[in-house]
């Protein structure tokens, strides 16, 4: 009496120990209770899963896409955010009992110690309610109103350097005129692009009567309501005017480089400037 042949066939193709009578609906080999993956018709081995999910188009989550939808088409990447930083920064003060409010304001005499003060204050914002709502949501609306318009004419890397270039001429402002006021707020840099607005609307031959009533109307608001750093509109709104004048002068394509070393000269300048003040208030100059 003899037994007869066992038939390779019958075996799992990766655990040759194991026996089995299902096959891969993909490629027909057998494969045992371990290495069988359900797929709508039948199982897959696992090569064929690996194989697959290789082959499959990639799915973007929507943020992605919209946000790579955005960038191709034009829209103001950077308006839209400036505002999520800012409105992410603010959420941030609410929780933190004063830390990051007191890790970020602008203060002339820390100026030369902590640089980045120059900047970050225009990412903080009144955090009393319901003052501090209105405080960023007048700010906010400010910068998405005339942000997506300028940042559309001027192009992204300009209105970047006009709306931190006038933040940082507001905090020059403060330091020159109120040295010992601590101070918060993108309302330098939203001054800033109401100057700068009103100077390229008159240079395209556009009407600026309102925008010119608008910007004396808020500056005025400056002066007789306290608590308020009307230097940082003050010099926000000239420093705003300028690089819009300088970025009108130097359109023309031939003049690129012109028109960066005048931006580059011009933040070197405020911030150089800002710097020196904090060190004569500090006594080291």
């Amino acid at each position: 009496m003899t037994t007869p042949p066992v038939s390779t066939d019958n075996y799992c193709y990766r655990h040759p120990d194991r026996q089995s009578f299902v096959l891969c609906q993909r490629c027909g080999r057998t494969i045992c209770g371990q290495c069988q993956t359900p797929a709508p018709v039948g199982v897959h081995c696992p090569e064929c899963v690996r194989e697959a999910r290789g082959n499959a188009p990639r799915i973007r989550p929507q943020s992605v896409t919209a946000v790579r939808s955005m960038v191709s088409s034009g829209g103001p990447v950077v308006t839209y955010a400036i505002i999520a930083v800012t409105v992410v920064i603010w959420l941030a003060q609410l929780f933190s009992r004063g830390f990051v409010t007191n890790a970020l304001l602008f203060y002339t005499p820390a100026a030369l110690v902590e640089p980045w003060r120059i900047v970050t204050a225009l990412f903080v914002h009144n955090t009393s309610l319901p003052s501090g709502v209105l405080h960023i949501g007048f700010n906010m609306y400010s910068l998405f109103i005339f942000g997506s318009i300028l940042e559309q004419q001027l192009g992204r890397a300009r209105f970047a350097a006009l709306y931190f270039l006038s933040g940082i001429g507001g905090s020059l402002a403060v330091a020159l005129l109120a040295p010992g006021t601590a101070v918060i707020g993108a309302s330098g840099a939203i001054f800033g692009l109401l100057g700068a607005f009103f100077v390229i609307q008159r240079h395209l031959g556009g009407q600026s009567v309102q925008i010119l009533v608008l910007v004396a109307l808020n500056l005025a608001i400056g002066f007789f309501v306290p608590g308020i750093a009307w230097q940082a509109h003050v010099g926000g709104v000239v420093v705003g005017a300028l690089v819009a004048l300088l970025l009108m002068r130097t359109r023309h394509r031939s003049k690129t480089p012109l028109q960066a070393a005048g931006l580059v000269g011009a933040a070197v300048v405020l911030v150089a400037a800002i710097l020196l003040r904090s060190a004569s208030l500090l006594g080291v100059l």
